[in-house]
């Protein structure tokens, strides 16, 4: 059997073929790395045989979260096709830009897309569709992959080869295709893995949808390239998430999600029995962590390690312990071994320590571009440093700080405030279960700050009530002025806060 370098699986299946390499939990599946690979060689030859699927051609996805989705990507690997999973929570007219954008020639979806599907069957190109219900049975994805030989014809790659395009989750303006090759891969296995001690007994439960980055890659491929097992959830699940860490017949040893997750896992009434001594690694990205929560979490002995990284990066770029996540709580770390990180001012020339500025990143975890845009990947990347839009600093010590999207960012009388600052601050207000922080227009200061916030069950807040809270906190400059209240915050498919709908919402 010829085992590739870049080819992951196939190289367990070599060594390891009895061991555990995913389950999925929705339908209870287990699948050893023998057998996922045995299925993923079959959908490449079904890809290359049945649909004329050739090294370069896209391959959509619309479906939730299941193990079907890795041996769809393994796949593609295999052949040379790159993977195009889509965001499922995105409208018909939204999808068909992006499909028209990337042009895949197949498209596998869940069968709950069903209408979705109809609707784009009649309005794009697409040649071929393949039902799955991501848990088995008897659909046209698992009859292609019996009826498959498993002697696909495999393609001659480099790490340099795109194996995936992900689309930003186009918060503002249109999305891009972030083009991710087998070396970004690679290297984000290797800047993720150390610090968070992957092994090949590490079993990790990834529960963000892997159509992003975060599903996909934290820690997901990193334990495949280890050669542990993944469990898949096909949806965040706050008490089940607790009850999977506290088994101890499952072993679960690294989780990660962003601070929604961990937020809505603290408020579960299990959440303060649940055993959380079996995790190497409990790691926390996507958003600005607030320092209350990451105190919660130690009260438990869990010390939450903050990372930070983009779709465009692989995406680790700075990544902590669990020594600095006790020490230098509210840092996202230090630079991951394989990239450069810059903190550059509006002028273009690297800010002081302790200065807030710009993030750039350079190094071999870094895309190569957006798919079909160039201009876009000229205005972000300059002499192969990516601009973040992510404002940042990095104190004495070496430990860097995402103070907050630079969009977030507003200005009043002058000054510059950080909604992360805010709310950091609000969120140890008993009260408040969850909080955003945003500037709105004002003819006087230019623009205010205005928090909406969610509150606790069984309890009450008014605007005097959180606007106090913060005087003797905060500069004058930066307390909120008004307080909206809702019952539920806006977020997109990985739990980040959805700011542009909050300032439509309550712009006046």
């Amino acid at each position: 059997m010829t085992v590739r370098h870049y080819d992951w699986l196939a190289h367990h299946a070599d060594r390891t073929p009895e061991n555990i390499a995913w389950v999925d939990l929705h339908s209870d599946r287990r699948f050893t790395f023998a057998q996922a690979n045995e299925r993923s060689n079959r959908l490449a030859w079904h890809f290359q045989h049945d649909c004329g699927i050739v090294k370069g051609d896209r391959v959509g996805v619309l479906a939730m979260n299941s193990t079907d989705i890795l041996e769809m990507q393994s796949a593609c690997a295999k052949i040379g096709a790159i993977f195009l999973p889509l965001n499922w929570r995105l409208t018909v007219t939204e999808l068909q830009f992006i499909i028209e954008d990337s042009g895949p020639r197949i498209m596998l979806y869940d069968k709950q897309f069903a209408d979705e599907i109809a609707a784009l069957s009649q309005s794009t190109s697409i040649e071929v569709f393949l039902e799955t219900t991501g848990g088995g049975g008897g659909t046209a994805y698992e009859a292609a992959i019996s009826a498959a030989k498993n002697t696909p014809e495999l393609a001659d790659l480099t790490l340099d080869d795109v194996w995936t395009i992900m689309y930003t989750s186009g918060t503002t303006g249109l999305p891009k295709g972030a083009m991710n090759t087998y070396g970004m891969t690679f290297y984000n296995a290797v800047n993720l893995g150390i610090p968070a001690f992957v092994t090949p007994s590490s079993v990790g439960l990834t529960i963000l949808p892997l159509f992003h980055t975060g599903g996909l890659n934290c820690y997901t491929s990193v334990i495949l390239h280890a050669g542990g097992t993944s469990l898949i959830a096909r949806t965040f699940e706050p008490g089940e998430c607790l009850r999977l860490i506290d088994d101890e017949s499952i072993g679960l040893t690294h989780f990660f999600g962003v601070p929604a997750n961990y937020l809505f896992m603290s408020q579960h009434p299990e959440f303060a029995t649940t055993d959380f001594s079996r995790l190497d690694c409990a790691g926390i990205g996507g958003a600005p962590t607030p320092v209350p929560l990451l105190e919660t979490y130690q009260t438990r002995d869990v010390a939450l390690q903050q990372g930070y990284g983009m779709t465009e990066t692989s995406p680790a770029v700075l990544v902590q312990n669990a020594a600095m996540a006790v020490e230098k709580p509210g840092s996202t770390g230090k630079p991951a071994l394989h990239n450069q990180v810059r903190i550059v001012d509006e002028n273009g020339n690297d800010a002081p320590v302790g200065e807030n500025g710009e993030l750039w990143v350079k190094g071999p975890n870094i895309t190569p571009g957006y798919w079909n845009r160039p201009e876009a990947t000229a205005e972000s990347i300059t002499d192969g440093w990516l601009h973040t839009g992510d404002a940042c600093r990095v104190d004495e010590d070496g430990h860097y700080y995402i103070v907050d999207r630079w969009k977030d960012m507003y200005i009043s009388g002058g000054e510059n405030v950080y909604p992360a600052e805010v709310e950091s601050v609000l969120f140890k207000l008993e009260n408040i279960a969850d909080v955003a922080i945003i500037g709105l227009p004002d003819e006087r200061w230019g623009e205010i700050g205005c928090a909406v916030v969610v509150v606790k069950p069984d309890t009450t807040l008014t605007e005097d009530d959180v606007i106090d809270y913060c005087r003797d906190k905060l500069a004058r400059f930066k307390l909120p002025r008004h307080v909206f209240f809702t019952d539920e915050l806006p977020r997109n498919a990985t739990g980040k806060v959805l700011k542009r709908i909050l300032r439509e919402s309550y712009q006046s």
